[in-house]
Order: C-alpha cells, then sequence, then structure tokens
C-alpha cells in the first residue's frame, strides 16, 4: 500500500510537471521534433494512452489490496455500515467536520476557484418538489481534516473516507433542498512555470508570483469519480476548464497517495517492516566532539544504515563552540523543523559568521525554502538565494575554526539532502573530513557562487557546470586506455538516473574497448545494455525496495588504485549543465574499501533488483537454482549490525575502582 501510495504522489508530480510543460508546448504550437521524431502533440497523446493504462493497473493493485487489508482486520467501510458505526460515524461528523466545512455556490457569475490536488465533494442540489431546478455546490476538503476518519478500533481497524462522511450527510449543508447527487473530483494544476531569472529584479519575489501562478494555472487532469452522472460529469469538465483527453474516470477512491496514512494504524505491526533503527558507528560515542574526530580520521556514513545524527551534530556542534568563526552551508531541501536550520541561526546569535544559500527554486519545496529564507534572515544570516541561471544542487558545509595551531576548516560533502527525515528512508552518503585540499576547494566553491567570482581551478574536487562530465569522460577514457593495453578495466557506477549522450556514447565506446562496466541506475536510463558490437560488455540494475536508493558512487579499476568520487549529481545534462554540482574523490583507504563493499553487494542482489534488457523492459533478478538469496538492503544492514558488534566486543575492558568519597 506505501509503494502504490509512492506511484500516486510521483504521478501527480508528472501531470503537473512533465504533462504541463508538454501542453503548454501544443498551446503555443510548438510543433518542433524529439529525438524520437515525434512532436509534442504527438506525444502528449501517446504519453496520456500509457498512463491510462498505468492508472487502470493502479486501481486493479488497490482493489488486491483492500481485500488483503481487510483479511488483516483494516475496513473500509461504506453504505455498509451497521447501526453502531453509524451512530459513531454521524456524532464524528457533527462535531468534528460540519463545523469546518464550507459549500461554496457555483453559478451565476459565481466561480470558485479549485485547489490543486485538493480533494473536492460536487454537490447536484435541487428545490424540494422541483427536481427540474437544479443549481450545483463544491465542498472543499480542506487538508486539516484527516481524510481516513476511524470509526473502530481495536483488533480491526473501521474507517471511512472523509469524502464517502461528507456524501453521506451532505444534506445538512442544504435546508429545504434535495441532495441529487455527491461527486469527489480532484484536479491536478500546471506547476511547469519557471521564473525568468534575467528579468528578476527579486529572486524572492518572482517565486512568490510563480507560487501563485501556479493556483491558478491550466487543468492538466480532472479526476471524477466513475459513478458521476453525465451531467455533472459535464459540468465539472466546464468548471475546470478540462477537456476530454484531461478527464479520468476513477473506479475507486480518488488520490490513492493519501493512502499513505494508513501506514501509521495503530496494532498492525505485523503488517509493516521490520523496525530497523540507523546506527551511530561506535567510534562516535554521545559525547564526541565530531570536529576533534576529524583531526584524528575522516568519516564515512552510509545512511540510513549509518545514523544521519553525527552529520547534525556536526553542525550544531560548531554552532556553539567558541571557537569556530564562520560556518556555510547550502540548503536545497529540507526538513520542516530542521534542526540543521536552527543550528545556522542559533550560530548567527552567537556571533559566528554564517552564510546560507538556500535554493529557492527546489521544486515543490519552494515555499519552505523561502520560510527558511527569512527566519534566518530575521536571525541575522546572510542568505543567498540560488545562483541566477542555475539551480543549486550540491551538497555542502564548510566550517572554519581557529585552533591554536592557526585556521582548521572541516567539511561535509554528501549525496542527499540536510533532511534528518529523509536521511532515514533514502540510502545516501557522506563523507566528513579535514583533508585541507577538499577544504580548500570546498571554500573556493562557496566563493564562486557567494561572490560572482571567476571559477576558479579546484585542486581534487569537480564542479558542474565547469567540468563534472570531463571529469567522468576522462575516468572512462583512463579505463579504455588500459584495456587496450591488455590490462584489467572495469567501472562501476551508481546512480538515479543516466541521460547523458556524451557519457553514455563514451560507454559504449568503452565496452567495445572490452572495459567491463557494472552500472546501477533506480531510474531513468537510456544507455541501452547488452548489444553486441555496442554494449555487450555493460550491465545495468535498478534496486527498488523499501529504501529509496538515491546515492551516487562511482568506482573506476584504475589499474587496481581505484578511483571513487561520491557525487550530488546524476549522469544526466540538467545536472551537468544546468545546475551547480560537485563530485568529491574519497582516497581514504578504509572508505574506499566501504564503498566498493556497498557496490558489490548491490551488485550481488537477486531479489529486489531488476536487469534492463537490451528492449528497454525490465525483467527481475532471481535466485537460479541453489542460489543463494541476496537482497542488498538487508544484507548491508545485517553486516553493519555485525560489524558494529564486532567493534564493541573488541573495546578494551577497563576496570574501574570504587572510591571513598571525600
Amino acid at each position: 500500500l506505501k509503494f502504490l501510495a509512492i506511484t500516486a504522489g510521483n504521478l501527480d508530480e508528472f501531470f503537473m510537471v512533465r504533462i504541463g510543460g508538454l501542453q503548454t508546448l501544443v498551446e503555443n504550437s510548438v510543433t518542433d521534433r524529439d529525438p524520437s521524431g515525434i512532436s509534442p502533440s504527438q506525444q502528449l497523446n501517446k504519453v496520456l494512452s500509457t498512463v491510462r493504462g498505468h492508472v487502470a493497473h493502479q486501481y486493479k493493485v488497490f482493489a488486491d489490496l483492500e481485500t488483503q487489508l481487510a483479511e488483516s482486520g483494516i475496513i473500509r467501510i461504506g453504505n455498509t455500515a451497521n447501526a453502531s458505526d453509524r451512530l459513531s460515524m454521524g456524532q464524528h461528523f457533527d462535531s468534528e467536520i460540519f463545523p469546518v466545512l464550507s459549500p461554496l455556490a457555483v453559478g451565476h457569475g459565481e466561480t470558485p476557484l479549485l485547489t490543486g490536488r485538493l480533494m473536492h465533494c460536487c454537490v447536484r442540489i435541487a428545490s424540494l418538489g422541483e427536481t427540474k431546478a437544479q443549481r450545483y455546490a463544491v465542498i472543499p476538503l480542506p487538508r486539516t481534516l484527516s481524510r481516513f476518519v476511524n470509526v473502530s478500533s481495536g483488533d480491526r481497524l473501521h474507517y471511512i473516507l472523509l469524502e464517502d462522511l461528507v456524501a453521506a450527510n451532505a444534506a445538512c449543508f442544504f435546508n429545504n433542498e434535495k441532495v441529487l447527487e455527491v461527486v469527489p473530483f480532484r484536479i491536478s494544476r500546471n506547476a511547469d512555470m519557471i521564473v525568468r531569472e534575467d528579468l528578476a529584479a527579486d529572486l524572492l519575489t518572482s517565486m512568490e508570483a510563480v507560487i501563485e501562478a501556479r493556483k491558478r494555472s491550466d487543468c492538466v487532469r480532472l479526476e471524477i469519480a466513475a459513478n458521476a452522472s453525465k451531467e455533472t460529469r459535464k459540468f465539472l469538465a466546464e468548471l475546470a476548464g478540462a477537456g476530454e483527453p484531461e478527464i479520468f474516470d476513477v473506479d475507486g477512491p480518488l488520490d490513492l497517495s493519501a493512502f499513505m496514512q494508513l501506514r501509521d494504524a495503530h496494532g498492525f505491526d505485523f503488517l509493516r517492516y521490520e523496525i530497523r533503527p540507523p546506527m551511530i558507528p561506535s567510534f562516535i560515542s554521545p559525547s564526541s566532539v565530531i570536529m576533534d574526530l576529524l583531526d584524528k580520521r575522516n568519516i564515512l556514513l552510509h545512511h540510513p544504515y549509518d545514523s544521519f545524527e553525527p552529520v547534525v551534530r556536526f553542525v550544531e556542534q560548531a554552532a556553539d563552540d567558541p571557537e569556530v568563526v564562520a560556518i556555510k552551508q547550502i540548503l536545497y531541501r529540507t526538513s520542516r523543523r530542521s534542526p540543521i536550520v536552527a543550528a545556522l541561526k542559533r550560530a548567527a546569535e552567537n556571533g559566528k559568521y554564517v552564510t546560507v544559500l538556500v535554493e529557492l527554486k527546489a521544486r515543490f519545496d519552494e515555499e519552505r525554502n523561502m520560510g527558511w529564507a527569512r527566519e534566518l534572515e530575521d536571525a541575522g544570516v546572510p542568505v543567498v538565494y540560488g545562483v541566477k541561471g542555475f539551480k543549486t544542487h550540491a551538497k555542502l558545509c564548510l566550517v572554519v575554526k581557529r585552533t591554536a595551531d592557526g585556521i582548521r576548516k572541516y567539511i561535509h560533502a554528501g549525496t542527499g539532502n540536510y533532511n534528518e527525515i529523509t536521511a532515514q528512508l533514502y540510502t545516501d552518503v557522506s563523507f566528513l573530513t579535514a583533508d585541507e585540499d577538499l577544504a580548500a576547494d570546498a571554500s573556493a566553491f562557496f566563493n564562486v557562487i557567494t561572490a560572482r567570482t571567476e571559477p576558479v581551478n579546484f585542486r581534487r574536487i569537480s564542479m558542474s557546470p565547469l567540468n563534472l562530465r570531463e571529469c567522468v569522460i576522462e575516468n572512462i577514457e583512463t579505463e579504455i586506455a588500459r584495456s587496450n593495453q591488455g590490462g584489467k578495466a572495469r567501472i562501476v557506477a551508481k546512480m538515479n538516473s543516466l541521460v547523458d549522450p556524451q557519457i553514455i556514447e563514451t560507454l559504449y565506446r568503452a565496452s567495445a574497448a572490452g572495459v567491463e562496466i557494472k552500472l546501477i541506475v533506480r531510474g531513468i536510463c537510456c544507455l541501452v545494455p547488452g548489444v553486441a558490437g555496442l554494449s555487450e560488455n555493460i550491465s545495468v540494475i535498478s534496486v527498488v525496495d523499501r529504501l529509496l536508493e538515491h546515492s551516487r558512487v562511482f568506482m573506476f579499476h584504475n589499474g587496481g588504485e581505484a578511483q571513487v568520487f561520491i557525487s550530488s549529481a546524476d549522469w544526466m545534462p540538467r545536472n551537468l549543465d544546468k545546475r551547480l554540482e560537485l563530485m568529491v574523490p574519497v582516497e581514504d583507504k578504509a572508505a574506499v574499501a566501504e564503498l566498493s563493499r556497498i557496490l558489490e553487494t548491490i551488485l550481488a542482489d537477486n531479489s529486489s533488483s531488476w536487469k534492463l534488457n537490451s528492449d528497454g523492459t525490465y525483467a527481475r533478478r532471481e535466485p537460479k537454482g541453489k542460489e543463494k538469496s541476496n537482497r542488498c538492503q538487508d544484507d548491508l544492514f545485517a553486516a553493519k549490525a555485525a560489524e558494529e558488534s564486532r567493534a564493541k566486543k573488541l573495546k578494551r575492558t577497563v576496570f574501574e575502582p570504587h572510591r571513598k568519597e571525600k
């Protein structure tokens, strides 16, 4: 059910951004053909046709899941509710729902604003005794009300959906009128809007205008309950401004993404994943000062197997350390109650020089980021609102400390956001170090983006759009040269998407030269593997499991002295040309060995991974014969637990005598 909810949420964004973008092209009469040879209108028709099949499959899955949930004691009720449940529902409606809702009349010049992705009920009403004189009203169902109304609980959970409860009691809103029909509906609006940064005098104000425009943008999808009458369906299409291609008649509850809430139902732990608390490496004690540890060693963390807490602690301790003079950080996406933001505000209040780049153009997080930007500015923090013409997607924090030996710099570089919540759900890598070259590069990077200085030649870090693609291609070329000389050549790369034509062409040449190439690509992959004469030495797998695979790790054999990088960037033109991204080399031997072990564990997965075939289809990998079942996320967690257990046993036993109190 959780995965089904994720697909529904992803589909919402797909409509708002990708479908919205295609509709804009069609409305502007753009007829240019894409690389596959089709026009925007043809592409839009093909996509909508495919999506309809996808939605039909979603609801087939949902129907099967509801049967299984009911067998497990979680039951959605409606007209079949017993007398006790009806009494409970009526009392809840009267006390909790009726006072909140406000029906809005429609017609006679009254057209309410329909909020995108919000559930609404359309009510068709007639005067008593005059069914021909009909009118309509719309009842928005605000997000402050729970979509799921618990009717009874215990060993069994009976619940009713909010829209069904409203439909059952709609007559309460319309005195002396007859309710003929209540139809749930929902619209999605075009969110593919950008700021003309070359014309924006104030990016913050311009972003606010974009967010406001989204509230009234064109409808890209109208979802209507499939049992709606023809007249109500026609009325809603006109109200939303939706043509037939945009209308989806849904045979089941609208907005399946909301069913994520059911995962919090009390008392059904047997239906959930086993809880696996992230672990803090044994060498980091509760009293450890992260910067003191970094004076002695580097720290590599693999989230969420390793906790994100040391990263948060790093920033929090920097905020309170009297010897720290400056903190510089990039915020792309954060949590709602971010401890990182709180620490940065506290650091400024403690007199430290704090500089924060808040990327206002992080799609669908713009409002939250604008709020953080204002809060930080109120605390006296200089805030940079991104960089004109680019999204800043790099994950970097730099701490500058004055010690007895002079200035010392510490950095955190990562593949994921500074969000302690998603760090429990996404796999990512953090690297913390006091390495002088990397710290110098980090300092230079911040100077480039905050002071609008000319880009510098970094010592070891690569940056897009300057040289990140070139660095990747150069390392691939090195493997090609070694293979041509008869040496072992191998590339293992893990990312979210592989789209960039230049890198793909170079990988094809590497395959032709005999380089073994193992790719772990969770999402879009435009490379075609396993084609004789082109890519027979390339394999591609995608891992789909309880954790979202989000880390980007690139490993090049390099004659046995592995070159390893972590990065915020996928191999896509948007990341390499239109975003500020970083690729950071990891040369610490223990860290390299750990990253290698992680990649090999993922490659060995034969239970939660899918192999990309040369025809573009995916086939689930399964154990063959007596082959052991390997599920990489389970194996990585087990390995981490075993490692921490061994480390604790190896700790020296200390005998502490009792002493007489003075």
